[in-house]
Parts: structure tokens; C-alpha cells; sequence
């Protein structure tokens, strides 16, 4: 009797292993995206600190700025996509030493982790870097 019941349970553990490891691998693949994304906003950050510096000595030169943040790098993200990256600058009080320069990178980054573009309605997620920096020269009037 008791060797029967065994064979009704023979395909259990085929079942949770399935389960088990269906989950674990999503799970792995969220943590590989987010390590991705979180690589993305350091080389996002890393370029809106190259567009500060800069528009910290030349505070009205926007197009300056932006070419420097474009150029900064292109791995992993390409900032030179005009389509994915957005770039803009703001001037903090006035455009002159002791005043301040705020250069922001926006990233659309592409999801590659399964079934997460559905659950979350969209294929990307934005990322933001935002840094704020004095701007050095020209002298105030």
C-alpha cells in the first residue's frame, strides 16, 4: 500500500523544482537589469558632471554643454542618441561667479528582463542624473 503512494508523488519534486527555478531565474534577471541600470546612471551621472565643469567656466554656452555631456562617453549608454538621452542645463541665479549651473541627463532605459515591460505598461524606465554645480568665471558686474 505504502508503494503506491510513492508513485502517485513521483513527479512532485519534477514540479517544484519547475516552479522553483522558473522564479529563481526571474529573479536573476531582475538583479542583472538592475545592476545594468544602475551602471547606466553612474556613466549618466559621470557625463552631467563633465557638462557642470564645463558650464562652469562658459555658463551661457547651452550647446557647449550639451556637446560636452554628448561626448563624455558612449558606453553604456550612447549619449550621442538624441532619442533616448535628453539633455538640459539651468542656470541658478545669475550667469556669473558664485552663481550656480545645473546640468540633467534623462535616459530612457530599455527593460531586457522578461514579462517586466508588461506588468509595468511600458518597454523603458527613465533615468535621471542631476548635478549642480558653481559656476567660476565670468565675474560678476
Amino acid at each position: 500500500m505504502r508503494h503506491g503512494f510513492l508513485k502517485e508523488e513521483h513527479g512532485q519534486s519534477l514540479v517544484e523544482f519547475a516552479i522553483s527555478l522558473t522564479l529563481i531565474l526571474l529573479l536573476l534577471a531582475g538583479a542583472v537589469d538592475f545592476g545594468m541600470a544602475f551602471f547606466s546612471f553612474i556613466a549618466l551621472r559621470d557625463a552631467a558632471q563633465e557638462g557642470a565643469l564645463y558650464g562652469s567656466m562658459s555658463p551661457t554656452d547651452t550647446a557647449g554643454i550639451i556637446a560636452r555631456v554628448r561626448s563624455a562617453s558612449n558606453r553604456p549608454v550612447d549619449l550621442s542618441d538624441v532619442s533616448s538621452v535628453q539633455v538640459t542645463t539651468q542656470i541658478i541665479g545669475q550667469a556669473c561667479e558664485g552663481g550656480g549651473i545645473q546640468v540633467t541627463v534623462v535616459y530612457a532605459y530599455p527593460l531586457s528582463m522578461p514579462f517586466l515591460p508588461a506588468i509595468l505598461g511600458r518597454n523603458a524606465i527613465p533615468i535621471r542624473a542631476s548635478v549642480t554645480d558653481t559656476i567660476l568665471q565670468p565675474t560678476c558686474p
